[in-house]
């Protein structure tokens, strides 16, 4: 092991962190793919295997899902009595927080993480309870699958088509404790479903053909396995910062490989990759630029970036760091990744050359012990091509050179006021100053040349003899030498800051474009505003013509349209829709930068999301070497990685409201074609068979008169349906005009009475208005028809004998009215769905009708500026109430004036 000197800060940290999590319980979750593992079984037998060792447990809340070998545990382990919460008139068991902590037992079990609270509870979801449970000291045993975790529930409904409410911050558990899964295989777990050992016979059936089915098992079993994975190595690293740890644990083999460049770049990358062929291992290709390998010309550094290119093609990822020191840089990056094993191309130095000169090679080796170094012999070159940077130096920037003079000769200028007032050691840090500020601003050569100028300047024109570089006092040789030491270490560190400044704000930029990227996309709702924000943000990014394709219904790309003129054109990008399109079926990049297509002016990009592929990306960009760096490379396909993702949501977006309305139009269809089938076809039948016996011979006249009757209730029953159904597609189509006056509602009730006299024959009709009801202003017919309505459903729906009340009252500036009974009531829960088309009662088949008569109230209600719903009373029996605008009725003498 490396021995490496903690860091107090950290060290501090631990201690506050170690002492607060002493007080805190202890959080297990029983981590799974799905429901049926053995989750909360295997959960429960290490309950009772602490329950064995002494300690104090409890089971707060089991769910067992009617399976026997979960149940069977339960027997014998002491059980919190759960709570009872009343939610839409039903009475729910719910977990007893306060009791719980009450109790305070050293061990409680909490199963199903993810549930949400009934409405009243003091948190809106258990894992909020457990946090509270945690807080007192109480360690807690519960289960959770991976669906419910926050960041992988798009991930697991767009796999299964199910997307789960209930869901569990991932923090919650990251912070785990412990966190033990339950793995079972597909097809074990298919064994069980069968069996009945994870749902009941029905719910059974349905899971297998939905959620059940074995690509997904497979899909969310491989998530929940890495998922945990990386929980596992984020504590291992976790760990050994913690201890300060600094040589590699090789849990897993990786190894990186530097290239430099040399022309020895490619057989270095090809040896690699063998070597973590045949090692099953990762493998990661980095070139580390140096300051000065940053200053090398163009054609040098493109050397590299085809090397760097050569090592993805053959599946490596890349990587360009950034540091002073190339055996220290390249050595904490591979500890970062947990590599085990580093690549470099190395030539042995002979002699003293060796001792003096130390290759990359030796300082890893004196530097990074822990990891196994690979040689590959080259030609003239190292792995990063220093030899070659120095045998054949690039052009020196003379600008640089002659704004470091600049600075000298001004500091010259400026200290020479001072000689008379100031010693020469004081004039001396002057000097010093023009040479950080020409390092900082400049580079290393630059600082360089200004630390020389400085102490030719200062002997020239301020040490005795002045105006020669003679000196009278040999003392001053030292301090010339001093100066000259000082002035070059302080510029180099200049520099490498300047350097070190240079490639934090590149990553700095790189960051904030991505999440700015990323911040407007999540707020496009559609896929112009994707695009357009897409094309809006990338030009300005890499500073390149853009333009987004996107497939058509047969598959075939095009651009998108915004507006009058499609995207590429407006942005000023004519993209080939033919390479466009190869991209697009075979999903890889084409164009300039690739080995497909490279004449191609044009970069292209497929939009890869999660599911497929969801369209193409066409990027030209004024520098034809930007896409050449890694880096930028790799911000390109974040960058389309965000847009893909944001044109998926769109898209399942309008996949579910497609799915909603196909829904809502198929439901409505079978409900017309029940009504035709059932309340059309059984008159029609009753009429054909009325019709024949009327027309036999040998009836008498009295049941001739019998059956003329009963043919004609039937045929006024099949108006009252068809009529029905006209009026609801008048309402529906806004054909329907209001003829609004001024009535009196009792009126309209007397006559919506009269109409139903036979009906309401059975029943008690109670009418409660008051003599001081105002005037309303409505279409009397069609609310005569609302009232028609409530009344017949009233009568339809309770018993003979019930009685039925309807009350009136105005508040305020709206006209109240009541209609209720005795009956049975509504069913629970679908007070509001009643109000939808085709919707009936529990007992719709004993009944006729075709479920548009409520659908037909809320229409005219609505369309007179209403409103109405409907409720159970608490004294049983249902109760419709709808409301109208009073408005101001008009006085006498206008009244008597209106045209009647």
């Amino acid at each position: 092991m490396t021995e490496q000197r903690p860091d107090p800060d950290r060290l501090l940290e631990a201690l506050q962190a170690e002492a607060m999590a002493a007080a805190r319980g202890k959080l297990k979750i029983f981590f799974g793919a799905c429901a049926g593992v053995g989750k909360t079984y295997a959960m429960l037998q290490a309950a009772r295997q602490k329950l064995s060792e002494g300690v104090d447990v409890l089971i707060g809340i089991v769910e067992t899902h009617g399976r026997a070998e979960t149940g069977a545990l339960l027997e014998g382990l002491p059980l919190l009595p759960s709570r009872k919460m009343q939610y839409r008139d039903k009475l729910l068991a719910e977990f007893d927080l306060d009791a719980a902590l009450a109790s305070k037992p050293r061990l409680i079990v909490v199963d199903e993480l993810a549930h949400s609270n009934v409405e009243g509870s003091r948190h809106a979801k258990r894992w909020q309870d457990v946090e509270e449970l945690l807080a007192a000291g109480i360690d807690v045993y519960t289960a959770l699958n991976v669906q419910h975790l926050d960041s992988l529930n798009d991930v697991v409904g767009s796999i299964t088509g199910v997307r789960v409410r209930e869901t569990v911050p991932d923090q919650v558990f990251d912070g785990a404790d412990e966190v033990t899964l339950v793995d079972l295989p597909p097809d074990e777990l298919l064994a069980r479903l069968a069996a009945g050992k994870v749902y009941l016979a029905d719910a059974a059936e349905r899971a297998a053909r939905n959620f059940f089915r074995k690509g997904n098992l497979i899909a969310l079993r491989e998530l929940a396995l890495r998922r945990t994975a990386d929980r596992v190595d984020a504590q291992m690293r976790a760990y050994r910062a913690d201890r300060a740890i600094a040589n590699v644990w090789q849990a897993k083999e990786r190894l990186v490989v530097c290239v430099g460049m040399g022309s020895s770049g490619e057989k270095l990358v090809r040896a690699a990759a063998r070597l973590a062929a045949k090692l099953q291992a990762d493998w990661i290709a980095v070139y580390v630029e140096t300051p000065s390998l940053q200053r090398l010309p163009a054609e040098r550094r493109a050397r590299v970036l085809e090397t760097l290119k050569l090592a993805e093609e053959l599946g490596a990822e890349t990587a360009t760091l950034a540091g002073s020191d190339a055996a220290r840089t390249l050595a904490a990056y591979a500890r970062s990744r947990n590599a085990s094993k580093l690549v470099i191309g190395h030539r042995l130095k002979a002699g003293w050359r060796r001792k003096l000169l130390p290759g990359l090679a030796d300082q890893l080796a004196e530097q990074a012990v822990e990891l196994d170094l690979y040689l590959v012999g080259g030609d003239d070159t190292n792995a990063l091509g220093e030899r070659d940077a120095r045998g054949r130096p690039a052009r020196p920037d003379w600008r640089g050179y002659a704004w470091a003079t600049a600075y000298v000769a001004v500091t010259t200028l400026l200290a020479t006021p001072l000689l008379s007032v100031f010693d020469l050691a004081n004039v001396v840090m002057v000097f010093l100053l023009a040479v950080v500020g020409a390092a900082l601003r400049y580079g290393r050569g630059p600082g360089a040349w200004a630390a020389l100028a400085a102490v030719l300047s200062f002997d020239f024109f301020f040490v005795p003899p002045r105006f020669t570089f003679a000196v009278s006092d040999t003392q001053y040789v030292l301090t010339f030498a001093l100066m000259l030491g000082v002035a070059l270490v302080i510029g180099q560190l200049a520099a490498k800051l300047r350097f070190e400044a240079d490639v934090a704000r590149q990553r700095e930029r790189r960051a904030d474009e991505l999440a700015g990227l990323a911040r407007e996309l999540s707020g496009a709702l559609t896929t112009e505003q994707i695009v357009g924000t897409a094309l809006e943000r990338l030009q300005g990014v890499f500073h390149a013509r853009c333009a987004v394709l996107l497939p058509d219904s047969h598959e075939r790309v095009r651009s998108t349209t915004v507006g009058p003129h499609t995207l590429g054109e407006r942005e000023g990008l004519q993209a080939d829709s033919e390479i466009a399109q190869w991209v697009y079926d075979h999903q890889q990049a084409a164009g300039q930068g690739t080995q497909t297509l490279p004449a191609s002016p044009a970069h292209y990009l497929p939009l890869k999301a999660p599911m497929r592929t969801r369209g193409v990306l066409a990027l030209q960009a004024t520098d034809p070497t930007l896409l050449d760096e890694p880096e930028d490379r790799r911000l390109l396909e974040a960058c389309a990685a965000q847009v893909a993702l944001a044109l998926e949501r769109v898209h399942f977006v309008e996949v579910a409201q497609d799915a909603l309305v196909s829904m809502e139009g198929e439901r409505l269809r079978n409900g017309l074609l029940t009504a035709v089938s059932h309340d059309l076809r059984t008159p029609l039948t009753a009429l054909v068979g009325l019709a024949d016996t009327l027309g036999r011979e040998g009836l008498s006249e009295a049941s001739r008169q019998e059956l003329t009757l009963a043919v004609g209730d039937k045929a006024r029953g099949m108006a009252e349906l068809v009529g029905k159904l006209l009026d609801m597609a008048r309402l529906q189509s806004g054909a329907v005009e209001l003829r609004r006056d001024w009535h009196s509602l009792e009126e309209v009730l007397g006559s919506a009475r009269r109409q139903l006299d036979a009906v309401l024959a059975g029943h008690r009709v109670v009418s409660q208005l008051p003599p001081d009801l105002p005037l309303c202003e409505f279409d009397p017919v069609l609310l005569e028809r609302v009232l028609v309505n409530l009344l017949d459903n009233a009568a339809k729906y309770t018993p003979a004998g019930s009685e039925i009340c309807i009350r009136a009252q105005h508040r305020g500036d709206l006209l109240r009215v009541v209609v209720e009974d005795n009956g049975p009531g509504l069913p629970d829960g679908r007070e509001e769905r009643l109000f939808g088309k085709f919707e009936r009662g529990d007992n719709e088949s004993a009944l006729p009708g075709v479920g548009l008569g409520l659908a037909i109230c809320r229409a005219i209600i609505e369309a007179h500026g209403g409103r109405i719903h409907a409720e159970n009373r608490s004294e049983g029996g249902a109760r419709f109430v709808f409301t109208l605008p009073l408005g101001t009725p008009p006085s006498m003498a206008e009244a008597e004036l209106a045209p009647h």
